[in-house]
């Protein structure tokens, strides 16, 4: 059988940032946190976004065992789930962010916060309302 090339996010409960290049991912019904080294970053927000694993094996930035084996911890991680979309092409700073990584593909798991996240996730803050957001009846 043959292997998926392009992936999207898990579910809904699965957000993340980049900071300066480096990528967050937070599981918002695990409270796990999974932070990436630099080429991890970069070939997550790849995938993330409909990039397809062949164009990123054919970069040669990667070697394809490598990847093989950063997509499977994603998909173990429950972060990643295969897609039925046409590929979305690379682009271009992803291409110069993955020439320019100089760490090999990783992806780490914590959970240290894991207790505080579940019990107050993420919430969105209307400024100036700030948290909560009362809605007043008219």
């Amino acid at each position: 059988m043959r292997q998926p090339d392009v992936y999207a996010v898990a579910s809904k409960d699965i957000v993340f940032e980049s900071f300066d290049g480096e990528a967050v991912v937070l599981d918002l019904s695990t409270g796990k946190y999974f932070g990436f080294s630099d080429s991890g970053s970069g070939v997550w927000q790849a995938l993330s976004s409909g990039v397809s694993a062949g164009a990123l094996a054919e970069t040669g930035a990667i070697a394809s065992a490598e990847l093989t084996n950063f997509i499977a911890r994603l998909l173990d991680f429950g972060l990643l789930a295969p897609a039925d979309t046409a590929p979305n092409p690379l682009p271009v700073d992803l291409l110069s962010q993955l020439a320019a990584a100089r760490e090999p593909l990783v992806v780490e798991a914590h959970d240290d916060l894991a207790d505080l996240i579940v019990v107050d996730p993420i919430h969105e803050v209307e400024e100036p309302l700030g948290w909560p957001a009362v809605k007043l009846a008219n």
